[in-house]
């Protein structure tokens, strides 16, 4: 099943697909249909209790550290992302006046669903609770080096669409085997310009799972962004990006001033 939250009517709703429409799923507007074009959409994650926990990967495609020109790493980079950052479908990211080069990430994002801690990675499934499509832009300009991202590359406001559905982990792995079976697209302005498959991942779900649960407890709701393929350009203001993976979903986003 296919989950959105969206704002509508002055209000934050929950809503699922169905038959290419938002259905609403909580009183007292249960059972209310709407156009996918009347709503705001918002980032598909339900509110947590504590602080979520955004990790994301650096360089977890082999093609991706071979176009930066970099080795691919022996175990996982990753950095910690502020939740500031999140917005939703269809929403405006802001390219900064100064930047020469920003451009986009289409990465499979993982949305844990259960405490997990000293997991192994044969288990590691059973603490999904479900994926979605995450767009990681990066600003160059702002980048102290390759290895270790900055706040202002990638904690920006607005700098990282995500959406539009949370699609049931269940679904996933009933109807393509597993998360590492997805193709990757994005396109610029209708060009595709990043092509890609999960597969191609070096660390892949599970082996994420048991590498973080390690050393930290992850906790319902928290997000894994897990990196991107080769094929990043630089995008301008007035261009519309649309990060698409198989079976999960198709995110647009703008890039304004």
């Amino acid at each position: 099943m296919k989950h959105a939250r969206i704002a509508w009517a002055g209000a934050v709703h929950e809503a699922v697909e169905s038959d290419g429409e938002l259905l609403l799923t909580r009183s007292p507007w249960a059972g209310k249909r709407l156009k996918f074009d009347e709503v705001v959409w918002l980032p598909p994650l339900a509110p947590v209790p504590q602080a979520r926990t955004i990790l994301a990967l650096g360089l977890n495609y082999a093609d991706h550290a071979k176009e930066l020109a970099f080795k691919a790493p022996e175990e996982p980079l990753v950095f910690v992302k502020g939740e500031a950052s999140l917005i939703g479908h269809k929403a405006f990211t802001r390219r900064p006046q100064d930047a020469t080069h920003m451009h986009y990430e289409c990465e499979l994002a993982v949305v844990i669903g259960s405490t997990a801690k000293n997991v192994k990675k044969e288990h590691a499934y059973e603490y999904v609770g479900g994926y979605t499509v995450a767009n990681d832009y990066a600003i160059r300009d702002y980048l102290e080096n390759w290895y270790r991202p900055n706040f202002r590359v990638k904690n920006r406001d607005t700098c990282t669409p995500i959406g539009p559905w949370l699609v049931d982990a269940k679904d996933i792995h009933d109807q393509y085997g597993s998360p590492q079976n997805l193709s990757l697209q994005t396109t610029v302005n209708g060009k595709v310009t990043q092509s890609g498959h999960t597969r191609d991942m070096i660390f892949d779900v599970p082996t994420l799972i048991e590498y973080f649960s390690a050393f930290m407890t992850l906790q319902p709701g928290d997000l894994i962004l897990t990196g991107t393929p080769d094929g990043v350009v630089n995008c301008n203001v007035g261009d519309v990006i649309v990060t698409s993976i198989e079976g999960v979903g198709e995110l647009i986003n703008t890039l304004g001033e």
